[in-house]
């Protein structure tokens, strides 16, 4: 590993730096309280809506996309799961010895089951263990996959009244739209009965809709409204799922609630709970070592056999996110439970199988041919090699194989090792496009896609609701194995489902021993461990170069880049990635790509701040981004070519779902690699490292990794120290209720 010095980067202006864009959403516990109480003039409080309106939210147009298709498949899921839903006991009977908040709400919540308060929908108790039939029933129909429709545009009617009540709210004309799409039919009467429902438009912050309910209702509101505690209550759940939670202990909730000025938290929470809009969870601890670790508000709970209180932890979050979790829970246990398709193969067609091939291979092909769930972990090249030698085992023995990536890139080199020589061996797609109908296998007679073996890469970047879904869709008989490395970053989405199976210890976990190659491989190992190691890099494949302040690592960036790494490593510049820790801030991802932008491809930005030649990243829906670059634009939108594949992005979209993308945030670079990588660590991003960010954005590298280095002492504490940011979920616990770890039962 070397350093090179300051004075060596010299040949280049210091990149212009981007003015700092907006963190991210405020999450529970977030400094400040809205801007309600103490305003004296609406006008002042609404002057900040405009600011999310983002430009006009145009309607849909009659082209069928991708992500139309995708929600298409959403809607079709959730309804199956609600129907399922519907038939589960009713809510939870536990608590009885608990005290102070959680007995409060615990009570509040059986209040309303009692009758005492209106209620939508009963909290739902975690599914009882099940298992199957020892020998295979017959499956219930499936329902064909839902075509891809086009998103109708709401009534005219409905949007021209929605937004005359906006107008004289003081928010922007531009919201109405989205907010007939959410609130639904009379969303007009509902905003003017509760102002606070516009939290629930995307984009909308808490001081926003403060501001719009002041202009609405004047002397009448104030930060007590009982409307308020509910929004806010459902905001903060929202936005704790944005950082990856599907539920939130009690009392970081509250918390999160007094400092947003309600004044009675645990009222606004109870509220939530009565109208149906929160559900909550009641989590019994095994022991007082596991509550330590969750880190959650806990209270005595149920006496146990021997009369001692147990202690239990108080979770509240959305029914959106609890379906999906109990939902993937289900088909997990399902898959497990049931007994998977041979279609002929001898009885040791499996050991045969695994002998032709050696080391770790072999071991997963075993497990696979004996359980119908098995995971695997290891590093780059293991999650490469060794799933291509399974799904091509499989093929041979005729069974029905599709492999998944994340990315194009992902399914495009899947497919090159299983069918770059001979006949094609099996279907390779994305999680996206399987999930929305417009890839991977054929349906059979049941809707389900036909698929005996399905291996899921890249598991970590499954979030609760795909993988529910993608599990949901499955045959019964279908076995299913997700790969991935548990030192990734997890999902964008909310959950953490790859780390939860792992640690629910119900299938059979094969750990490969491959290890990755050369320095890089080394050095990354070492992280994977918490060792942040000097390797031997005689070829310079890595090298760290400092930087004193944000605007000095701009610099030194543009000059790896555009210089230094071309010119000894023979690596042109498109083949050389930058990944940093954040969108804002001077050195995240604006700032550097404007900086790249002026060196690499510069001009005028005539459309909406792109030219042809430039490097972008496009998310045609939540949590899903393809890399690309402009080709050009016309009437219909601005023209892209990602991955081999040509797309338009209409001009109202393209300021939300299209950014440069000579740098990325380590999020968004997971599934892919690049011959060089240039990882960003300015100054002032040394308390958001983890173990998981620096490992995910090191493993990019494929041949140099260039280390742009201010954060001095918090790199090796971060490693060491740090391994992930903590996300609150269930679905761990869900499995094990569900399905006994081996040897328990």
């Amino acid at each position: 590993m070397s350093t090179e010095s300051a004075a060596e980067e010299s040949r280049t202006e210091e990149g212009p730096g981007a003015e700092e864009g907006p963190g991210a959403e405020e999450g529970p516990g977030a400094d400040g309280a809205s801007g309600l109480e103490g305003s004296s003039d609406a006008a002042g409080a609404t002057e900040e809506v405009s600011e999310v309106a983002d430009g006009a939210a145009a309607a849909e147009g009659a082209q069928l996309s991708e992500a139309e298709a995708e929600l298409a498949a959403q809607r079709e899921l959730r309804e199956r799961i609600d129907q399922r839903k519907a038939e589960k006991d009713g809510p939870i009977a536990a608590g009885g010895k608990l005290s102070g908040t959680a007995a409060d709400l615990l009570a509040a919540v059986r209040a309303v089951e009692s009758g005492e308060k209106p209620v939508r929908r009963p909290v739902a108790e975690p599914p009882a263990p099940r298992r199957a039939e020892p020998t295979p029933t017959q499956a219930p129909a499936r329902p064909a996959p839902a075509a891809p429709v086009a998103s109708a545009a709401p009534p005219a009617e409905a949007v021209a009244a929605v937004r005359a009540v906006l107008d004289q709210g003081g928010a922007p004309e531009a919201l109405a739209e989205r907010a007939v799409g959410v609130l639904g039919e009379g969303a007009e009467h509902r905003l003017r009965e509760d102002p606070w429902q516009l939290l629930r438009v995307t984009g909308v912050r808490p001081d926003h809709a403060d501001g719009f309910a002041l202009a609405l209702l004047g002397a009448d509101c104030g930060p007590g409204d009982e409307r308020r505690g509910r929004a806010l209550t459902g905001w903060l759940l929202e936005q704790a799922a944005v950082a990856g939670h599907t539920a939130l202990d009690a009392g970081l909730l509250t918390s999160a609630l007094a400092q947003r000025s309600v004044p009675d938290p645990e009222a606004a929470v109870e509220s939530a709970v009565a109208e149906g809009e929160v559900l909550v969870f009641e989590d019994a601890l095994d022991t007082v070592a596991a509550l330590g670790q969750e880190g959650g508000t806990t209270q005595d709970g149920e006496e146990d056999e021997e009369g001692e209180g147990r202690p239990v932890r108080v979770l509240f979050g959305l029914e959106r996110y609890a379906l999906a979790e109990e939902s993937l829970a289900d088909g997990l246990a399902r898959v497990i439970n049931s007994a998977p398709k041979e279609d002929g193969c001898p009885p040791d067609a499996w050991s045969a199988a695994a002998a032709q091939v050696k080391g770790s291979a072999s071991e997963l092909i075993r497990a696979v041919g004996e359980h119908s769930l098995v995971l695997h972990t290891g590093g780059e090249l293991a999650r490469r090699s060794e799933p291509e030698a399974l799904l091509a085992a499989a093929a041979g023995l005729g069974l029905r194989v599709c492999g998944l990536a994340h990315t194009p890139e992902g399914r495009a080199r899947l497919d090159r090792g299983l069918n770059g020589e001979g006949p094609a061996k099996g279907t390779v797609a994305t999680v996206g496009g399987l999930l929305a109908g417009t890839e991977g296998p054929g349906r059979d007679a049941d809707g389900a896609p036909a698929v005996d073996l399905l291996v899921v890469l890249d598991a970590p970047q499954l979030d609760v609701e795909s993988a529910a879904m993608l599990v949901e869709s499955l045959p019964d008989g279908a076995r299913l194995v997700l790969s991935g490395d548990p030192g990734l970053l997890w999902s964008a989405g909310a959950g953490r489902v790859f780390a939860d199976v792992l640690a629910a210890k119900v299938c059979p976990q094969i750990v490969s021993r491959t290890p990755d190659p050369g320095p890089i491989g080394e050095l990354v190992s070492g992280i994977g461990i918490g060792e942040l190691n000097q390797v031997e890099a005689p070829d310079k494949e890595v090298v760290i170069v400092p930087a004193r302040d944000p605007g000095e690592a701009v610099h030194r960036t543009v000059q790896l880049v555009a210089d230094s790494i071309p010119r000894a490593f023979a690596i042109p510049a498109e083949s050389a990635q930058v990944i940093t820790t954040g969108q804002g801030g001077p050195a995240g991802t604006r700032a550097l790509n404007t900086a790249l932008k002026e060196r690499l491809n510069p001009g005028p930005g005539r459309f909406g701040g792109f030219d042809p030649g430039d490097r972008i990243v496009h998310t045609p829906s939540a949590h899903r981004t393809v890399t690309g670059r402009v080709v050009g634009a016309d009437a219909q939108g601005l023209r892209l070519e990602c991955d081999g594949t040509a797309v338009v992005v209409p001009k109202e979209r393209v300021e939300s779902s299209v950014r440069h993308a000579w740098a990325l945030t380590a999020q968004e670079a997971l599934g892919r690699t690049w011959p060089a990588v240039v990882a960003v660590l300015p100054g002032d991003a040394a308390q958001s490292l983890t173990r998981a960010w620096v490992y995910s954005a090191f493993s990019r590298a494929t041949r140099h990794l260039s280390v742009v280095h201010g954060v001095e002492g918090a790199l090796p504490h971060a490693v060491a120290e740090i391994p992930a940011k903590p996300r609150t979920t269930r679905l761990e616990r869900l499995l094990r209720t569900q399905v006994p770890s081996p040897g328990t039962g």
